[in-house]
């Protein structure tokens, strides 16, 4: 899950794996898996880097030893 801005400036948390798409017109609208669109505040490259740290996050705790 990531932590995002709505465009109204409420907080918003989103499950990256429904991310089908993102536009830049000038708003960043995220096209969803069900259909739905999100318009946020942060620019396309900062989602990558959220989804990529999460990610990345997952990774590393189950490469960790038990």
């Amino acid at each position: 899950m990531i932590r995002l801005t709505r465009i109204n400036r409420l907080p918003l948390v989103l499950n990256s794996d429904l991310i089908e798409h993102m536009e830049a017109t000038p708003d960043t609208i995220i096209s969803l898996t069900n259909g739905q669109k999100l318009v946020v505040a942060e620019t396309p490259e900062e989602v990558i880097e959220r989804v990529i740290q999460f990610r990345r996050a997952i990774l590393t705790g189950l490469a960790q030893p038990s």
